[in-house]
């Protein structure tokens, strides 16, 4: 693993390895802000070269399920601050992960009782949200309406103060979530994307418009050396149509992010990213840094960097149960099993109460 737990230069972050904590939903904010609990589970696995946080909801629009923590209220960004101050005591770095659900979303979440907004009004997705009786679940999305060009410029003036926000609470920088079937990613897909303006799945520059208008305006807020963008080409997550063109939009898009200079693209590798051979060639057109993610071992991971086609490896559910992963893969120990029932919602039981590997059981 010599590879995967080296150090790592990213921009003005030193990092102490290669290992990064994805970014995972948990559901654990009751209030829509982070608590001691948040700060506490960041700063276990601290060990990481980098966490990335869990998607941070940018605006009350922005927001798709129950119990995440914003960061567009000041009360949000003060207790943000509390976990970035944990993190670093521990030595670790940590960026925030910018989110706009868009219309995976619904109406009992958004200002108002107002319809969710996408690229088009058309529903999809699962939301976490209030049932008529007043009870937390999962249920279908509210049908969206489409966003205007005003819309769409507030949003982009979201992202912007998100990212002022996340600096402002201490963080290393930013991760612009343009994944996973989410806001961005339902301007991007040609099949979803309808529209017929300048924002429209006519052509690569206008569905690509929306995630390089976001990513200009912060970079111009924060600066593009602390900025990454998570993208997940031949994603279906939250009834994404799969389209024929994902390879030319990609490419389109590590071209755009080149010129743009960002800190790092996060891009998730999984499945035919990496049997279409997609993977060695965004790696070829985008030459800044690259973390590759999903269901990777660290073998594999180090195998990857290894052969100059990833620089960090993120890694997700590992971290849930051992918030000492980084020790883990360094000295060969056993790895523990997740409580998958307590991924999402709840306490701090299956959250902070996961044990570093046993003193008693570590070789002298």
């Amino acid at each position: 693993m010599d590879a995967l737990l080296s150090a790592y230069e990213l921009g003005p972050m030193p990092l102490a390895n290669r290992v990064v904590m994805a970014p995972m939903t948990r559901s654990r904010a009751r209030d829509g802000q982070a608590d001691e609990n948040t700060a506490t589970y960041y700063a276990q696995r601290a060990g990481a070269g980098l966490i990335v946080s869990e998607g941070v909801p940018i605006s009350a629009q922005g927001t798709g399920y129950l119990y995440t923590p914003g960061i567009h209220r000041e009360t949000q960004v003060a207790a943000w601050r509390r976990v970035t101050q944990a993190v670093r005591e521990q030595g670790g770095r940590i960026v925030a992960q910018l989110w706009h659900v868009g219309r995976v979303s619904h109406r009992s979440l958004q200002p108002d009782g107002r319809a969710p907004v996408s690229s088009v009004a058309v529903a999809g997705g699962q939301a976490f949200a209030y049932h008529p009786d007043g009870t937390p679940g999962n249920m279908a999305a509210s049908r969206p309406e489409a966003l205007d060009e005003g819309g769409i410029q507030a949003v982009i003036e979201d992202f912007r103060r998100a990212a002022a926000n996340a600096m402002a609470a201490g963080f290393d920088g930013v991760e612009i979530h343009a994944a996973n079937g989410y806001l961005i990613e339902q301007f991007i897909n040609p099949i979803l994307n309808t529209r017929e303006d300048r924002y429209g799945g006519a052509t690569l520059e206008s569905r690509s418009r929306l995630l390089l208008e976001v990513v200009d305006e912060v970079n111009d807020e924060i600066g593009a050396e602390r900025v990454g963008v998570r993208l997940s080409p031949y994603n279906e997550l939250q009834e994404m149509p799969r389209h024929a063109d994902t390879a030319e939009t990609y490419l389109y898009i590590a071209d755009a992010l080149e010129r743009r200079k960002i800190a790092y693209v996060h891009l998730v590798v999984q499945g035919q990213v990496m049997s279409s051979g997609l993977l060695a060639r965004f790696r070829q057109r985008w030459h800044g840094t690259l973390i590759s993610a999903g269901g990777l071992t660290a073998e594999q991971a180090d195998r990857l960097i290894k052969d100059g086609l990833t620089d960090l490896a993120a890694f997700g559910t590992p971290f849930v149960a051992n918030p000492d992963f980084v020790e883990r893969i360094r000295h060969g120990w056993p790895l523990a099993s997740v409580d998958r029932s307590a991924f999402y919602g709840g306490g701090a039981e299956g959250y902070i109460d996961y044990p570093t590997y046993p003193a008693s059981l570590v070789p002298a």
